[in-house]
């Protein structure tokens, strides 16, 4: 009969309470056990003495004669002093998987990409007058002639657009002066008749 010292749930639902056991392997979790040896209440403080206790003699017995403890329990009996428990190594642990590698690799590629637009601009002389662009600005295929042409499209929308500004302040500087002198017009006529409504 292989013998275990694990952990054999009690307590309600959502309010876990643990006694430390020594079972057959082959029982059920929380079956019928061999030998109470400790008892642990996740739900107290880290630093609470009452969180975890454990009857040392007993341990040492059962350990004494072959019983394996489970993960939990042999860190319980390492943090007694009672028998030291292996560290685990697992080198894959932290890997990520094949999609993450390769998505990571996508974006390396894409930065190094976006490095390279952006230094071809700032190698090239800059010519006077023309409108810095950046690498946000830049389509990512098509070259140079497709900047050119937006830049000469700026250039021709600029004059259209200052053009009717002009226009507009002309066409309104000119209708206020002209009710003014219609104003004067209507007045000067009735002075000049001097005539006086009759009387009547």
């Amino acid at each position: 009969m292989a013998i275990a010292l694990r952990l054999s749930r009690g307590g309600a639902k959502k309010r876990p309470y643990y006694r430390i056991v020594a079972a057959d392997s082959r029982s059920a979790r929380d079956g019928k056990y061999l030998e109470q040896i400790g008892t642990y209440n996740p739900l107290l403080a880290k630093d609470d003495p009452a969180r975890v206790k454990l009857n040392e003699d007993r341990a040492r017995h059962w350990l004494g004669v072959g019983a394996q403890p489970s993960d939990r329990v042999a860190r319980f009996l390492d943090a007694a002093g009672i028998k030291e428990r292996a560290a685990r190594v697992n080198p894959k642990k932290g890997e990520p998987g094949e999609n993450a590698k390769a998505r990571a690799e996508e974006r390396a590629a894409k930065l190094a990409e976006a490095e390279e637009a952006a230094k071809a601009p700032a190698e090239a002389p800059a010519e006077e007058g023309a409108v810095e662009t950046t690498a946000a600005d830049q389509p990512a295929e098509g070259g140079e002639a497709v900047v050119e042409e937006a830049l000469e499209e700026q250039a021709a929308e600029a004059p259209a657009e200052e053009a009717p500004v002009e226009e507009a302040a002309a066409e309104e500087a000119a209708p206020e002066e002209a009710p003014a002198e219609d104003a004067a017009a209507e007045e000067a006529p009735a002075e000049e008749a001097g005539e006086e409504p009759a009387e009547g």
